[in-house]
């Protein structure tokens, strides 16, 4: 079997994800998860954690309400400071857990029902959490691999208290 770089392996894992999320409920086997994505944080709670003004929240797929962005004034820049959060499946919840070559997948005790953490040294990491029938991945960029842990564990534990 050839061994697939890290690279490609999260963006098929990414790519997966997208398409599990976006399964009606009926052929993905769960339900879909209730709401919009920007509505989980507000501009000022995303500034607070990231240390920059950040826009209201932006679905980057403007057909899709799953998947919501905030970044400063002008966009989010490739290394720039940003957030990312996107509403999953059951399936894609439980999909994401699988070993992948080169990402670590690793458990988090105190966050929700079930977290874990999705971590690619060349793209950094996402937390994905379950709180009852919610799944959602936050994904941090702009910072060192453990800072973003931190900084997506503090805004799970902040999304937490509206769900």
């Amino acid at each position: 079997m050839p061994i697939i770089p890290a690279s490609c392996a999260l963006a098929l894992e990414t790519a997966l994800t997208l398409c599990l999320c976006s399964i009606p409920p009926a052929t993905a086997g769960a339900a879909t998860p209730p709401g919009d994505a920007c509505s989980l944080f507000t501009a000022s709670q995303v500034s607070r954690v990231l240390g920059v003004a950040v826009t209201n929240g932006q679905h980057p797929i403007p057909s899709s309400l799953l998947l919501c962005a905030w970044a400063p004034a002008g966009g989010a820049q490739l290394d720039g400071k940003k957030l990312s959060v996107n509403l999953m499946t059951e399936r894609a919840f439980e999909v994401g857990k699988t070993p992948a070559h080169g990402i670590a997948k690793t458990p988090v005790i105190g966050v929700g029902d079930d977290a874990y953490y999705v971590t690619d040294g060349g793209r950094g990491t996402g937390l994905s959490v379950r709180s009852g029938g919610t799944y959602v991945r936050i994904w941090v960029g702009g910072f060192p691999v453990e800072k973003q842990k931190e900084l997506e564990k503090a805004l799970a534990l902040q999304m937490l208290t509206k769900l």
